[in-house]
């Protein structure tokens, strides 16, 4: 026997040997193949293909949409990027711009609830800032504006005609179309200016951390919070301006050349812990989601992206802060990450607009860089330029557009939907699917589902270990927990 005829023999054994195994482990356990929300439409999503022969190359060997399959090739879509402009010469009858002044009228609050939707200085003083990738396609969205130009769907049907679009104001009257769930959703160099921190910090002690790393822990007593006042923000403001002179040779961050400025809001959401602890939530939302390659093969893409940034303060100081990216993320100390003045920076990956710490190739979930973003000291963007900002009583559900917005909406916020397309069915000619990874993906859903009320820094389970680093590592995966896909 030749050694040709024994090496196909070999090839076609191995390949009736896997079919045989992966169609016994179907049978016996259905459940050892749902690794994502999508994965739980597995017979439906494979049925809507018209190939008898991608249905059972799907079924028996996990290759689905192959006919489908293209490689990447320049940018993605067909349209060049659009010219970024600057807001003032944006349109200004844009019809959602009304939507952020939909809310409750200020004067109808007493001091009890001013009280209640005042939220503390230092929260504005320590707001990070984000660098953009310096190529991003898909930059910050308005959610009002993307609510525009959306029809809402379920199960791939229009509920509303095309005409008929969504506001900040009515989007959570769409719940009632949704089904009842149980709610568990649970390589550059650094400058010598850039504020950081490595290794041991002053004052960083068990003792000291123990009274705000899980609040769950502690004892009920309110601790006292000290009040940022007029005088230490009027300092932080010239130290921010003096960085950025040294940064950018003098230009302010909301200039073309220098800020790379977006006129998108962002969401922040304030939620006093007690005990002395507050969590600044910083919600950025992208239309669209551009998935990462492997063997120049796109997976993940997705319309719609919530990613965020929590910064927890302990007495009005900042301590921590974690970074999501993905199904994961990092926590670290404040005074480890890079600031400018007093505030932190981020950096936001091409596409997936994942979070880092870090300039350059970010590595995560597959081994030797197959799957990773890339960062970079891209425009800088200053989301407190046009924030639309919250308080949130967890136990209670209730959403309060603060003293520093009051007239922003909140019903927008107790949508429970996803905010983007379902994920594209195998009979569609956008979607493929292999190694159990999808080309198109859930779109994500919204900031109340990411683990508000979580009892420490990092979003993943209460019970999980959440490892706050003292230094910041280049090139090291983000932690990642769940089995959902759904993009942040």
């Amino acid at each position: 026997m030749t050694r040709k005829a024994k090496a196909t023999i070999a090839v076609l054994s191995t390949l009736i040997a896997y079919v045989s195994v992966n169609s016994i482990i179907h049978v016996l356990r259905p459940a050892a193949f749902v690794w994502s929300a999508e994965d739980r439409e597995e017979r439906d999503w494979i049925a809507s293909s018209r190939s008898w022969f991608d249905r059972k190359s799907c079924r028996w060997l996990s290759i689905c949409g192959a006919a489908h399959l293209q490689t990447v090739h320049g940018e993605f879509g067909h349209r060049e990027p659009v010219e970024r402009v600057n807001a003032h010469d944006a349109e200004p009858e844009a019809p959602w711009r009304s939507f952020w002044i939909s809310g409750a009228s200020e004067s109808e609050w007493d001091a009890d609830e001013r009280a209640r939707r005042q939220i503390p200085d230092y929260v504005f003083h320590y707001a990070p800032l984000v660098h953009l990738y310096s190529g991003e396609q898909f930059w910050p969205g308005d959610i009002a504006e993307h609510l525009h130009h959306t029809t809402p769907t379920l199960n791939y049907t229009p509920i509303q005609a095309q005409w008929d679009h969504p506001t900040l104001r009515d989007l959570d009257e769409l719940n009632k179309n949704i089904p009842q769930t149980d709610g568990n959703n649970k390589g550059e160099s650094w400058a010598d200016w850039d504020g950081r921190v490595d290794g041991d910090i002053p004052g960083d002690t068990e003792e000291d951390r123990a009274k705000w790393y899980d609040f769950h822990q502690l004892q009920q007593e309110a601790a006292a919070v000290h009040e940022s006042n007029t005088d230490e923000h009027f300092q932080a403001q010239q130290i921010l301006k003096e960085e950025l002179r040294r940064r950018y040779g003098g230009e302010e961050i909301y200039d073309n050349g220098a800020g790379g400025r977006s006129n998108a809001p962002a969401i922040l959401v304030v939620m006093d812990k007690g005990n002395g602890i507050v969590d600044a939530f910083w919600f950025y939302f992208y239309s669209f989601n551009l998935g990462n390659t492997v063997v120049n093969v796109r997976f993940g893409n997705h319309v719609g992206d919530w990613e965020h940034c929590l910064v927890r303060f302990h007495n009005g100081k900042p301590k921590a802060l974690f970074f999501s990216a993905h199904q994961g993320g990092e926590a670290y100390s404040y005074e480890a990450v890079e600031k400018i003045g007093q505030r932190p920076v981020i950096y936001s990956a091409e596409g997936s607009h994942a979070m880092y710490a870090t300039a350059g190739v970010q590595e995560y979930l597959l081994p030797w860089g197959l799957l990773h973003d890339v960062t970079d000291r891209g425009p800088l963007w200053d989301p407190l330029l046009n924030t639309k900002a919250y308080t949130y009583d967890f136990d209670n559900k209730h959403l309060r557009a603060s003293t520093f917005s009051p007239s922003a909406p909140t019903e927008w916020f107790h949508y429970r939907g996803h905010w983007g397309d379902k994920f594209y069915p195998l009979g569609d000619s956008r979607q493929y699917r292999f190694a159990g990874q999808y080309h198109f993906v859930n779109g994500p859903l919204g900031p109340k589902f990411k683990h508000l009320n979580r009892h420490k820094v990092c979003q993943g389970p209460d019970r999980s270990p959440c490892v706050i680093k003292n230094y910041v590592e280049q090139g090291k995966r983000p932690r990642r927990w769940g089995s959902s896909r759904q993009g942040e």
